[in-house]
């Protein structure tokens, strides 16, 4: 524990946003950075606590405490070996997570917790800086090979461990590009891809295998696959995205989030698309479907470029701005969160339900909304109710449906190698990640649903012990 009193005569300080006003004419990255002293002052916050709950609240079990200590001390050494020990990239999680663990922070009791992701994202940074990050491949190899298929931050957690471990992988991806969601579905002004290209680079000196624009279950089949590896990871996602079946779906100018901001990432990364492939907010009306943070990706992304106005919309009422009794300190608050995105001008609005698309010659004009309150029902179940005469019609020339996703593509690929399913049609697994299949594991969204980064990365680390436990026994 660096200064036994630091959360005491240091207060918190967040790094803040570039300016609004600047911000919204580019795609770079919005956060600021702190220099060294205050990031320095920040760590020293940390009250070392007997029981740390921030570690508890970290999926990856980061080891905050230590590393916090570490980066107090000036010792990037020690700082950046501590954090990299539970997590593959930390320059990543550090840019993106939501950060359960400040939530869980003692000092969040007074709602001042420890900059936890700022500093992880500063240590990580530092650490590149001193040329501390360097290739680091295995001395002895197996001689096993593992196919992972999917290079999201799940398939890409298991294959650094698998490759530490000395087995020979090869990560296949269907598009262009490594990485998942992390490439083209989180924007350039929250996460620079060079981070991500960064990261590859050192993998791949380590040994690790990327093949792009191979469709596993197309290009290759489920024989030439299970013949070729001697286990296979499921790290695919979960790609079916929760749809809007009301009246006017068809129209033009209603579309998937995911379409919207892939597109969008293409175009910064230098791709040019056909014109009546794009997707685009310029000088439109535009209406965000669901209150996530891939809503309010759409909501920046609309915003640069050029939207005349964006509106966001969610099905279930506005959180309040504190903790309520239902969930108390150290568990993840269900509250109001104004991103980056939000401060750039957006108007948002809370139970409303969205009741058709309304289009002229093929495109979508207006969008008919309703207000909606939630009750229980006899068996304790929350159910929306309309509420009368609350009906209301949107202009709107682009709707954008950020809702969520219900589950992985069956068809294809999953079906073809005849995994079960658990009840959510999710891939079924065990507690080592095995699938009903000899051979075939998955991890992340893909078996767990649609989640959080920081959870596909530890699911990718289970996945990774639950191979090489199975690559040893059959020797």
């Amino acid at each position: 524990m660096g200064d036994p009193k630091g959360f005491m005569t240091v207060p918190r300080q967040n790094a803040g946003y570039r300016p609004a006003k600047e911000r919204i004419y580019d795609f770079g990255e919005v956060e600021q950075t702190l220099n060294i002293n205050d990031r320095k002052l920040q760590a020293s916050r940390c009250m070392d606590c007997g029981i740390p709950f921030c570690h508890w609240g970290c999926p990856v079990g980061s080891k905050i405490p230590e590393w916090q200590d570490a980066l107090y001390r000036g010792n990037k050494e020690e700082a950046y070996a501590i954090l990299q020990s539970t997590n593959s990239f930390p320059e990543i999680t550090g840019r993106i997570c939501p950060a359960p663990c400040e939530k869980s922070c003692v000092l969040e009791i007074h709602e001042e917790p420890v900059t936890i992701r700022e500093n992880e994202c500063a240590t990580i940074e530092q650490a590149f800086e001193a040329g501390l990050v360097t290739p680091n491949p295995p001395q002895i190899r197996t001689g096993k090979k593992v196919a992972v298929i999917g290079s999201g931050p799940a398939g890409l957690s298991a294959a650094d461990l698998l490759n530490q471990a000395g087995h020979l992988v090869t990560v296949f991806e269907k598009n262009d590009a490594v990485g998942g969601l992390l490439r083209y579905g989180i924007p350039d002004f929250k996460l620079n891809k060079r981070v991500i290209d960064r990261r590859l680079s050192i993998f791949v000196d380590e040994g690790i295998e990327f093949k792009t624009g191979v469709h596993v279950g197309n290009d290759i089949s489920k024989e030439e696959l299970l013949k070729e590896f001697d286990a296979v990871l499921l790290a695919v996602g979960a790609e079916n995205p929760r749809n809007l079946p009301v009246k006017g779906r068809d129209l033009e100018g209603v579309h998937y989030a995911m379409d919207f901001l892939t597109r969008q990432n293409k175009i910064v990364a230098g791709q040019k698309l056909p014109e009546d492939d794009m997707i685009s907010a310029k000088g439109k009306n535009v209406l965000v479907i669901g209150g996530g943070d891939t809503g309010s990706d759409c909501v920046g992304t609309s915003i640069r470029q050029q939207a005349k106005l964006v509106t966001q919309i969610e099905i279930l009422p506005k959180p309040g701005e504190k903790r309520g009794d239902k969930d108390p300190w150290p568990y993840w608050p269900n509250i109001l969160r104004t991103s980056s995105s939000h401060a750039e001008g957006c108007e948002r609005r809370w139970s409303l339900s969205t009741k058709q698309f309304i289009g002229e010659n093929g495109k979508l004009k207006q969008v008919e909304v309703v207000q909606v309150e939630w009750e229980k029902d006899e068996t304790g179940r929350f159910r929306m109710k309309e509420i009368p005469g609350t009906d209301e019609l949107l202009d709107v020339d682009l709707a954008l449906l950020s809702m969520g996703f219900t589950q992985p593509v069956h068809s294809g690929l999953l079906d073809t190698l005849g995994v079960e399913y658990d009840q959510r049609g999710n891939v079924k697994v065990d507690e080592y990640k095995q699938t009903s299949v000899e051979k075939i594991f998955a991890a992340g969204d893909s078996e767990k649903g649609a989640s959080l980064v920081v959870h596909a990365i530890e699911a990718g680390k289970v996945a990774a012990r639950g191979i090489d436990a199975f690559l040893a026994e059959s020797k």
